[in-house]
C-alpha cells in the first residue's frame, strides 16, 4: 500500500476532524497573542489604533489560515513540499526585482491587499520540504556526505537570497533551522561539529572584512555588532537601541510599573517598542513576573508540539511538527537574547505577539501543519 493510500484511509471526515483539533495549542495560541494586543494597545496610549486592532484582525485571518490548513490532509503538504519551497524561492528572487524597501533593506512584495514578506513563508516551507527529503530518504543514509550536500544546498539558498535583501537576522533563523531539521533528522554530530568551526572561521572572515572592498556586511550591521559587545561606545547611536532597552527591562523589577505605566515606551525612550521591541514594554510593566508568564506560555506551545510529535506514526509528521516547534523556539529566543543584550540587534519580531502579519500568518500556517499532522494521524479503533 503506497503512503497516500495508507493515509487517505485513515483521514477523518467532518466532525472527526474538528474533534481531533488539539484545542489547547489554540487556546495557548490565543493567549500568547492576546499578550500582544494587550501590549499593543498599552504602548499606544490606552487605543485600539493604530496597533491593537489591525493585530487582531491579522490573528482572526491567522486563525482561518491554521483551521483551513489543519483540515487538509497530512500527506497532501508532504506531496506539494518542493514546490511549496520553489514557490518560496521564486518570490525571494522577485523581491530582489520589484520588492519594496522599507528601514533599509529590500524585504516586502507589495501584493495590494497585503505586503507579503517571503522570507518569513521561506522558514515553513524549508521546515516542509526537509521534512519531506528526509521522509523520502533511508535513515541509514542520512549522514553519508552526498545525501548531507543536498540538505545542505536546500538550506544555503533561501538563507543567501534572504542575507542579499539584507536580513541578517532571517538569515540566520533559516540556518538555525535548517539546521534542526538535519539534527532531528538524525544525521551524524560530527557534521554539526564542523559546521560550529566553520562558523567561527567565518565570523572571523566577516570581522576581518570590515573597511575593506569586499566588506561582507553592511556598515550598519557592524554597528550592531560593536553596540552589542560595548554599548556604551555610542550610547545616543548604534548602542541607543541596547541601553533603552536594559533601561526598561531593570525598572520593570519584580512585578513591574503597572500597566500602561512604563515610562520608556510611553515616553518614547524605546525604539521599534511595538515590534523587535516588545519584550522590553512587557518587562517594564509586568515585571520578571509578566516575563517569565509569557515564556511559560511559550515553553507550553513547544511542549504540546513535542507531544504530539511523539505520538505520530509517520516521519514527515514528526518531522514538520517537530521542525515548526524548532522554528517557534529560535523566534523567541533570539528576539529575547537581542532585547536584553545577550545577542547582536537582528531585527526578529517576538512570535505572536509583535506587530506584524507576514510573521504572524506564516506561524499559524506553520501551527496548521502540526494540526494537520495532529489531526490525520492513524488512531486505534474502539
Amino acid at each position: 500500500m503506497s503512503y497516500l493510500e495508507y493515509n487517505v484511509q485513515r483521514t477523518p471526515a467532518g466532525l472527526a476532524k474538528v474533534l481531533h483539533v488539539n484545542w489547547s495549542l489554540v487556546l495557548l495560541l490565543t493567549a500568547v497573542a492576546a499578550v500582544g494586543w494587550l501590549m499593543l494597545y498599552s504602548i499606544a496610549g490606552g487605543s485600539l489604533r493604530p496597533w491593537a486592532e489591525p493585530q487582531m484582525k491579522r490573528f482572526a485571518l491567522g486563525l482561518a489560515v491554521m483551521f483551513a490548513v489543519a483540515f487538509v490532509p497530512i500527506w497532501f503538504w508532504r506531496n506539494v513540499s518542493v514546490l511549496a519551497y520553489g514557490v518560496s524561492l521564486l518570490l525571494l528572487v522577485l523581491v530582489q526585482q520589484f520588492g519594496t524597501v522599507g528601514m533599509g533593506a529590500q524585504r516586502w512584495l507589495d501584493l495590494g491587499v497585503i505586503r507579503l514578506q517571503p522570507s518569513e513563508l521561506a522558514k515553513i516551507t524549508l521546515v516542509m520540504v526537509l521534512a519531506a527529503y528526509y521522509d523520502w530518504l533511508d535513515l541509514r543514509r542520512a549522514s553519508r556526505p552526498q545525501w548531507v550536500l543536498i540538505a545542505l544546498v536546500l538550506i544555503v539558498l533561501p538563507a543567501f537570497l534572504v542575507l542579499r535583501q539584507p536580513d541578517l537576522g532571517t538569515a540566520i533563523l533559516l540556518v538555525l533551522g535548517g539546521g534542526a531539521m538535519m539534527f532531528l533528522a538524525g544525521v551524524h554530530w560530527l557534521y554539526f561539529a564542523v559546521v560550529i568551526a566553520l562558523g567561527v572561521g567565518a565570523v572571523a572572515l566577516v570581522l576581518a572584512s570590515r573597511g575593506t572592498e569586499w566588506q561582507i556586511l553592511k556598515d550598519y550591521q557592524f554597528r550592531r555588532i560593536d553596540a552589542f559587545l560595548d554599548p556604551s561606545i555610542d550610547p545616543l547611536g548604534a548602542g541607543y537601541h541596547i541601553n533603552q532597552s536594559k533601561i526598561a527591562l531593570g525598572s520593570g523589577g519584580w512585578s513591574g510599573r503597572g500597566f500602561m505605566q512604563g515610562t520608556q515606551s510611553r515616553l518614547n525612550f524605546l525604539p521599534e517598542k511595538h515590534t523587535d521591541f516588545i519584550f522590553t514594554s512587557l518587562a517594564e510593566e509586568f515585571g520578571f513576573v509578566g516575563g517569565v508568564s509569557l515564556l511559560t506560555l511559550y515553553g507550553l506551545i513547544l511542549a504540546f508540539c513535542i507531544v504530539a510529535a511523539l505520538r505520530m506514526k509517520d516521519r514527515f509528521s514528526q518531522l514538520v511538527t517537530l521542525g515548526v516547534a524548532a522554528n517557534f523556539f529560535f523566534y523567541f529566543a533570539v528576539n529575547m537574547a537581542m532585547v536584553m543584550g545577550l545577542a547582536p540587534v537582528v531585527g526578529v519580531p517576538l512570535p505572536l505577539v509583535s506587530f506584524g502579519g507576514s510573521a504572524m500568518l506564516v506561524l499559524m500556517f506553520g501551527f496548521g501543519l502540526v494540526q494537520s499532522a495532529h489531526i490525520h494521524r492513524p488512531r486505534a479503533k474502539g
